[in-house]
């Protein structure tokens, strides 16, 4: 019988990993997307809202609702608000995919923990779009069916304003996507699990120090583009500590799996 080689097995590995995650984040918009603004289990407008008001009322309370003077400071500068639009809607997904790639390659044991940890951490983030329906600023004061159109607030909805490489203004978006999906952010949850994953292994000062930067520019720009709250970061770390306990049980429990296969072979 041939042995396959390590090359071999390698790119196999590569092919049931990259099969792990499409199936697993295929999943997760099919369930994301059966609650909130669209699908089987849909919230309604004024729950979203009303949510919202919850929201702001709890950062009033702190005195830090400052979501609207943010971006009050940055709405006339249109090429900002286009880029931040841009920054939004796809270094989400380059940076993370990229830190997986380089963790694969060069950390593999290192990229089953953080995977799972990932994996876990978007898990729970699903769940609180399901319990939590959450209309984000941006549509406060836009019209409905997912908007509230509530006088008082003065957001703006930056991506219909400004555009950038997506807009929720077509109805193919606007059918396959969870427009309420707001509370954890997983937008900072990813940033920050990338810098969790990155940041002891890089060797050069100045990597590091721009691994730093992006989560911060993250929460920053999930804040002017008017897609999130503050408050809705701090819940995706939340996601993100809770995620890393359950991602390092879980790796833990298939590596002694793993091991206990190969003593028996």
């Amino acid at each position: 019988m041939k042995h396959q080689t390590t090359e071999e097995n390698h790119a196999l590995s590569w092919w049931k990993e990259l099969f792990y995650i499409a199936g697993f984040y295929f999943v997760y918009s099919q369930i994301r997307n059966q609650f909130g603004s669209n699908g089987l289990f849909a919230a309604t407008s004024s729950t979203a809202a009303n949510n919202a008001e919850l929201v702001i009322k709890f950062e009033r309370a702190l005195g830090l609702y400052f979501e609207e003077t943010v971006q009050a400071t940055f709405i006339n500068f249109t090429w900002f608000m286009w880029a931040s639009n841009v920054f939004y809607g796809s270094l989400h997904f380059i940076v993370t995919i990229g830190a997986g790639i380089y963790l694969y390659c060069k950390f593999p044991f290192r990229f089953r923990r953080y995977r799972s940890m990932l994996g876990a951490t978007t898990a729970i983030a699903l769940t609180g779009f399901a319990l939590f329906p959450l209309m984000p600023p941006r549509l406060l004061s836009a019209e409905a069916p997912y908007g509230a159109n509530l006088i008082g607030y003065k957001f703006v909805d930056s991506l219909s304003e400004f555009g950038g490489l997506w807009s929720f203004d077509s109805g193919t978006m606007q059918a396959i996507s969870n427009q309420w999906a707001a509370m954890p952010s997983l937008h900072l949850a990813w940033a920050a699990w990338c810098v969790y994953a990155l940041h002891p292994i890089l060797r050069r000062k100045i990597s590091r120090s721009f691994l730093l930067l992006y989560p911060l520019l993250t929460l920053f720009t999930i804040v002017v583009t008017g897609n999130h709250y503050w408050i809705d970061g701090i819940a995706g770390l939340v996601a993100l500590a809770l995620g890393a306990i359950i991602g390092n049980w879980l790796n833990g429990y298939w590596g002694r799996r793993r091991l206990i296969t190969s003593l028996k072979l």
